[in-house]
Parts: structure tokens; C-alpha cells; sequence
């Protein structure tokens, strides 16, 4: 079985950090990504704008609150949750992505890097990271398809 997500896109808001009962850290994204596309009636190009929440945890947690704010562009590399509870007697649910990877992307202007400013060089080897990454996940050969 295969679950893998990957997105990029821009953090709505600051992340927020949680402590679970185990001590263990949550760093909290919610990240929004704009699917342009072109209305078939009108021939206008039109953007549909989608809000995903993601959730990273430990060492990856403690590195993207202080790496990370509202307005910065990040590749995110993931998995697909689904979180179940009860309320009132029924039986809700979300879906959230599990971070087990994220980079910086891009900035907002006028900002600076929160924990050290890049290079332009460096940024340009991160962004040769993610299209590395990306084409990997693509090329890669499952053998073991269930249908």
C-alpha cells in the first residue's frame, strides 16, 4: 500500500506547538494551496484555494517552529492520517497529514530566515533538493501492486 502526500505551499499563520502528555512535541501548519485552472464556460483562468492541516512531530517539530512563520513557502512530505473521536455521541473524523518532511521554500519579502539568512546559492540547491526528491518518489518501482 502506498500513502504518500506531498505539497507545496504557503503557511496561513504561524506554527503552533504543542506538548502531548508523553512530553513529546507537535508542531501544528496549516498550509494553503491555490489550483488554478481554466473555466470551461467563460475561458477565464480561475484559482480554487485549498487549506491542509499538518502535523510534525520531535526533532522536526522543534526545527520548523523556530525555522518557520505565517507567509513562508515550504515542500511538505508526508502521509495521510485520519483522526477519529466522539462528540456529543457521534463519531467524527479529519484528515491531516503526518509532516516527515519539510523544507523551506521561499520567504516572504522582507522577511529574513527566523534561525540564519541562506544564500541565493543555497536556496537554489534546496529547490534542486525538492525537484530530487519529487522525481524519486515519481520513478520509484512498486512491485507488490494489490490489483
Amino acid at each position: 500500500m502506498i500513502n504518500k502526500v506531498i505539497l507545496i505551499g504557503r503557511l496561513t499563520k504561524d506554527p503552533e506547538q504543542k506538548i502531548l502528555p508523553s512530553g513529546s512535541k507537535v508542531a501544528e501548519l496549516s498550509l494553503a494551496y491555490n489550483r488554478s485552472y481554466k473555466d470551461k464556460n467563460t475561458n477565464e483562468w480561475k484559482e480554487e484555494p485549498h487549506f491542509f492541516d499538518i502535523k510534525a512531530y520531535g526533532m522536526l517539530a522543534d526545527r520548523i517552529i523556530t525555522q518557520v512563520s505565517k507567509g513562508y513557502m515550504i515542500y511538505v512530505e508526508g502521509r495521510l492520517v485520519q483522526e477519529r473521536w466522539q462528540k456529543d455521541g457521534k463519531t467524527q473524523s479529519k484528515v491531516s497529514i503526518f509532516a516527515e518532511n519539510i523544507k523551506v521554500v521561499s520567504r516572504p519579502q522582507g522577511k529574513t530566515d527566523l534561525t540564519a539568512s541562506a544564500s541565493s546559492e543555497e536556496h537554489a540547491n534546496g529547490l534542486d533538493d525538492i525537484k530530487a526528491d519529487i522525481e524519486n518518489i515519481i520513478n520509484e518501482e512498486d512491485d507488490d501492486v494489490p490489483f
